[in-house]
């Protein structure tokens, strides 16, 4: 099993998955989990985004065993530094697994690796989705997303369907479950990463407090994505081919899903359309509702569009920490604590429409 020609590495931070000794084992890796005669990596070139994780693009063919033939995978794996919520490779890995046998359109995963002699992190194999997940592209681009409410409505078709996943779950045994009301407890997770970071932001306490007087009953306790917007889902066609990114994914009020989809922060180019850019709410909640979902008023859409953008300051300013500490030095880590100033607008207007 010779080491195949690389036609593709992504700069200097492909240098590691670059070196020769590294691909060949992970060549012998794969092909025992595959089952294999012979496993011939073809291309591995990093895929843009992922700030948090790194996902790689692999090609490969495959002689003999069950997996026999040309391949093209995807390998995720821990970022340089991580943020306190995101979830292990191994768990992510396992949530994967449990959405895709619940019928949620995402990647099939196919294998995962704890061998830290393989590539000296954890990592695992999922197959690579068709399309494009561009947020500027899928709010703007009318070739990408010919029909905006029929993509709303398949997008909370497949909300629905992973929010159909309740505890108690063995596969998921490893998800804390909320000790209490899920807005409550968010909102003390939320203090608690201010506190580590040290800077004062008076926006963000004063939007957690009107959440934390506010705070709705729990709905229910179900599997949330917890980053469930445009740009984490591929287009394809026109249509959903699946939702990327679950490293953030618990249990909790299926509504913190809905609000986050929703919020304008990640409506990108469509900000007039309220369903992730793409189109209207009513759409996306017809998908949901039809697939069995429980209805949002507008209160709640207020309330956890107010979390959703909470929760995006707290994130941007623990993104800015790896940067400004010097444990990841990355221009895209620092602009993202400047969103917190644009987040910060957002929060007061939607606590301050009880003062309108």
């Amino acid at each position: 099993m010779g080491l195949s020609p690389l036609h593709a590495i992504a700069g200097d931070k492909a240098a590691g998955l670059a070196a020769p000794e590294l691909l060949q084992r992970l060549e012998q890796w794969l092909c025992r989990e595959a089952r294999a005669t012979q496993f011939v990596i073809k291309q591995i070139s990093m895929l843009s985004g992922g700030a948090i994780q790194e996902n790689w693009s692999l090609s490969a063919e495959v002689t003999g065993g069950p997996h026999a033939g040309p391949h093209d995978w995807v390998l995720r794996t821990d970022a340089p530094s991580a943020v306190a919520v995101s979830l292990t490779r191994a768990q992510e890995y396992a949530v994967l697994r449990v959405a895709h046998n619940a019928g949620v359109q995402v990647a099939r995963p196919l294998w995962l690796c704890q061998d830290a002699q393989v590539i000296g992190r954890d990592f695992f194999i999922m197959e690579r989705l068709p399309g494009i997940a561009a947020a500027h592209r899928v709010t703007r681009d009318a070739t990408v997303v010919p029909d905006g409410p029929r993509l709303a409505v398949e997008l909370g078709v497949n909300l629905a369907m992973l929010h159909a996943v309740e505890p108690p779950n063995v596969d998921l045994s490893f998800l804390p479950l909320p000790a209490g009301n899920p807005a409550l407890e968010a909102i003390a997770n939320y203090r608690a990463y201010l506190d580590e970071i040290g800077s004062t932001h008076p926006v963000v306490e004063l939007g957690l407090r009107w959440c934390e007087l506010n705070a709705p009953e729990t709905w229910r306790v179900c599997l949330i994505h917890r980053d469930y917007r445009t740009g984490n889902y591929m287009v394809h066609g026109g249509r959903l081919a699946g939702v990327l990114d679950w490293e953030f994914t618990g249990w909790g009020d299926p509504r913190e899903d809905i609000g986050w989809f929703t919020a304008k922060c990640w409506r990108f180019a469509g900000r007039q359309r309220d369903a992730g850019g793409i189109a209207g709410s009513e759409d996306f909640m017809r998908g949901y509702l039809a697939a069995g979902g429980s209805p949002a008023t507008a209160a709640d859409l207020r309330y956890w569009q107010a979390m959703a953008h909470l929760r995006w300051a707290v994130i941007a300013l623990q993104q800015a920490e790896r940067h400004l500490s010097g444990r990841q030095c990355s221009l895209e880590l620092a602009l993202t604590g400047r969103l917190v100033v644009d987040l910060e607008y957002e929060i007061l207007k939607l606590i301050g429409e009880d003062h309108a």
